[in-house]
């Protein structure tokens, strides 16, 4: 009605794929997959420091590089994923990117040097976190909104899967047959979730025509130059920085205050795991049903109560810390999927690539001063003991009230 039957109409590519049930849920796990890997070669890190640190003879701080900068070139590649994330078919990038991913970590594994080792995580950093950004944006293509909190809840069980199983599991390996296996064991797992990938994955470049006539800088620009998405940047990384202000100096204080011993430091992830791996679909569900923004304002306001708790805490029965701490888990997954979903939906379809990309970046530095402003935070006394740490929470805290009045700023896309 109102169009000449003689002029065209051209209409913006369709920016979803509609697939049948059991096609989008091996979508689901082959991204939960792809995900997982990731993790698992991010964690497996922290918990070889013994064994890398005697063999290399380098120094704590020497070490703690070596784990940061893989977050660091992580968040450089979201960064410089900008530039071309939204120019190819998503499933192509995925698995080129994924193929180099574990070409990578098996580089790590065969290091015969402090140096080789470096050059190989910044490489797995690099292209492992390209992929986690490549998986939110596929969500986003290819499920309907309606469903999107279910399927993040589904794809970010692999943190859960990856704490329980997935790094107590590298570890066995590293036990029994050295310290090489485990980033072996990683390579062979890639080789099996990319086989699902490349089969369950569909083609996707609607994008394309639109973004392959643009200047490089012009998706950046036209993400940054939308309020609404500056916006939702700023909540990401609030959201990110209220975590991880507290989350890596959980055992520390921990054991350094005599709370837990060491050989009960397993049971701290392995509970936490198993309440975010069991709960994480429930989340979604009522992601969808009561909607993102309010869940994830929810979910906001119940994590500052574990924020404190844990960093208040006092030697008590192991249960009773048990229960504090994997709280403190569940909160943080219950704010991470609803966030996530709000996220996704807060782009502009016709750049989403290109603004997941950004959002990762972001969350990475996030992540990155907030655990620099934690530990500016914490004292250690002379016994040992570390103190200030409920200061932590009360940053935290303020981070996350931010981002409770953020989310009320937030629009969604359907």
């Amino acid at each position: 009605m109102g169009v000449s039957s003689s002029m065209p109409v051209i209409s913006p590519p369709p920016m979803h794929t509609h697939l049948s049930a059991r096609r989008e849920l091996l979508l689901l796990l082959s991204l939960a997959g792809i995900q997982f890997t990731h993790i698992v070669d991010f964690m497996i890190m922290m918990p070889l420091g013994p064994q890398l640190t005697r063999l290399f003879g380098i120094s704590f701080a020497e070490f703690g590089l070596l784990v940061s900068a893989y977050t660091v070139a992580a968040g450089l590649s979201g960064l410089f994923a900008t530039m071309f994330i939204d120019r190819f078919d998503r499933k192509r990038l995925l698995l080129t990117l994924y193929v180099l991913f574990a070409l990578t970590t098996i580089a790590c594994g065969v290091a015969p040097t402090y140096g080789w080792l470096m050059a190989a995580r910044i490489a797995a950093g690099f292209f492992g976190g390209v992929l986690s950004t490549m998986t939110q944006t596929i969500i986003g293509d290819v499920v309907p909104f309606a469903r999107r909190g279910r399927a993040t809840g589904i794809v970010m069980t692999s943190f859960s899967v990856a704490t329980v199983a997935g790094v107590p599991a590298g570890l066995l390996f590293a036990n029994l047959w050295g310290w090489h296996t485990a980033f072996f064991a990683i390579g062979v797992m890639c080789i099996v979730v990319g086989a699902l990938a490349n089969f369950s994955v569909p083609k996707l470049d609607a994008h394309v025509a639109h973004a392959k006539d643009k200047h490089v800088l012009h998706a950046m620009g036209q993400v940054l130059g939308e309020a609404n998405q500056r916006m939702a940047l700023l909540l990401s990384a609030t959201m990110m920085f209220a975590a991880f202000t507290i989350i890596p100096y959980i055992t520390l204080y921990l054991q350094n205050n005599q709370i837990m011993a060491p050989n009960e430091i397993p049971w701290l992830y392995f509970c936490g795991g198993v309440v975010t791996l069991f709960s994480g679909r429930w989340v979604g569900g009522v992601t969808d049903r009561l909607g993102k923004r309010q869940t994830f304002q929810r979910a906001v306001l119940f994590s500052i109560i574990p924020m404190f708790a844990v960093t208040l805490i006092e030697p008590v029965p192991l249960y009773v810390v048990l229960l504090v701490t994997s709280t403190l888990f569940f909160a943080m997954n219950a704010r991470m999927i609803p966030g996530m979903a709000l996220l996704t939906s807060a782009a502009n379809p016709k750049f989403r690539g290109t603004f997941m990309s950004l959002n990762g970046a972001v969350q990475s530095f996030s992540m990155g001063v907030a655990a620099w402003v934690g530990g500016m935070l914490l004292h250690n006394e002379p016994s040992g003991q570390v103190t200030h740490y409920w200061l932590c929470a009360v940053v935290a805290s303020c981070a996350s009230l931010l981002a409770y009045v953020l989310a009320k700023r937030v629009s969604m896309h359907e």
